[in-house]
Order: structure tokens, then C-alpha cells, then sequence
């Protein structure tokens, strides 16, 4: 455990930073127990972030700091920026070495939901350009379609299955692994989406103040 309120430091890898959101699944009882399970059968590392609506999807994301780039903006003055027209121009060629560097690393985007077609629509977005998952309750996978849709669409986008029924989670389909592979090109939604984790994490892993 941690002395920051809050937060539970799970190991070296994977670090919790909420667990009291209800479950859209009913099953675990909350949103952080039922991802911090399903990061662990990932393996994936980082900071497990509270749950966001991005790109009008309801996702978890995991996600570090990156060192250099984190300490060159607090050097700068350079907060996280979330505008988007702002942020769309970052891409450009004639803005290269212009714009603030990429302060945070999304190791993965977990998503889930109580039907396999949300879960996902939720994470498809975000395929491209990291991890994702999605978590469906285990009764889900009995149903015909399960087999014969779900998981092959799943394989095509490369995103990884997981089933949950209680308190235990376990996987029906390996996702692809961005980690073995090169960089991801950004792009101005990947730029925002990099800005709005950024921002996250520097909410959940900034110290608490102290009382004098």
C-alpha cells in the first residue's frame, strides 16, 4: 500500500489509481477491482488510470510517465494541453520540434461492457496505436455468436478477449502486442488522447500536500 489516499500499489508494474466505480458488468463490484484483475491476466505495465470517456467510448486506460519528456515540460511550463484543433496542428511537418514531446506512454486501453459489440466499439479506436482489450461477464461466451463473430473481429483489430465471472477473470483471445513492436507514427488523435492520459496522470501521481 501507498500513503496517498486512493491509491494501492499492487507491484512494481501495475499501480491502481481508483476502485470505487461501479462495474458496468455488476460483477466484480467495481470498475478498479475488475480491471486491476484484468491487467494482471494482460500483463500489462503502468498506472491503471480511473475510467475516461474518450472519443465518446468509456474505457480504462494504462499508462506511464515518460521520464525525459515529463521533466522537459515541467521545465518548460508545458501543462497538458486537451484543445484539439490546438492539438491537430502538432502533426503538421512545419511544426516538428515545436510542440511539447509526448509525456506519457499508454501501454493499453482496457474496455468493458456487458455485450461483446460494445466492448468493441469501445476499444476499436484505440487499436492502432496500442494494447487493447475488452471484458465481457462470462456468460457472454456461451452464446453462438461468441465464437463465430465476436472473436474473429476481435483477431482481425488485433484486440485481446477476456471474460470475467466474479471475482475471477480469464482469457479468451491474445491481442496483438505493441510492446514487441516499433513505435506507433502519433496522430492528432493519438497526440490528444496522449494529452488527456498525461493529464490523468499527473492528477493521480502528484503527491498529496502535506500539513504544516
Amino acid at each position: 500500500m501507498t500513503g496517498t489516499p486512493g491509491r494501492t500499489a499492487i507491484d512494481n508494474e501495475i499501480r491502481v489509481c481508483s476502485a470505487h466505480v461501479r462495474s458496468p458488468l455488476d460483477l466484480p463490484s467495481s470498475i478498479g477491482k475488475l480491471a486491476e484483475q484484468s491487467v494482471r491476466v494482460l500483463g500489462w505495465s503502468g498506472s491503471l488510470l480511473p475510467p475516461l470517456k474518450l472519443l465518446g467510448r468509456h474505457v480504462v486506460p494504462v499508462a506511464d510517465l515518460v521520464p525525459d519528456a515529463h521533466a522537459e515540460r515541467l521545465c518548460l511550463g508545458s501543462e497538458p494541453v486537451l484543445d484539439r484543433a490546438e492539438i491537430a496542428t502538432w502533426v503538421w511537418p512545419e511544426m516538428d520540434g515545436r510542440v511539447p514531446p509526448p509525456a506519457a506512454r499508454v501501454t493499453g486501453v482496457l474496455a468493458p461492457a456487458r455485450h461483446w459489440r460494445s466492448a468493441l466499439t469501445a476499444a476499436v479506436p484505440f487499436a492502432r496505436f496500442t494494447n487493447t482489450a475488452i471484458v465481457v461477464p462470462r456468460s457472454v461466451t456461451v452464446a453462438p455468436d461468441f465464437m463465430s463473430t465476436c472473436l474473429i473481429r476481435a483477431r482481425q483489430f488485433g484486440i485481446g478477449v477476456l471474460s470475467a465471472d466474479g471475482e475471477t477473470v480469464q482469457s479468451e483471445l491474445e491481442g496483438r502486442c505493441f510492446d514487441d513492436q516499433p513505435p506507433v507514427e502519433h496522430t492528432a488523435v493519438s497526440r490528444w488522447i496522449n494529452e488527456v492520459v498525461y493529464q490523468q496522470l499527473l492528477a493521480v501521481e502528484a503527491p498529496a500536500p502535506t500539513r504544516g
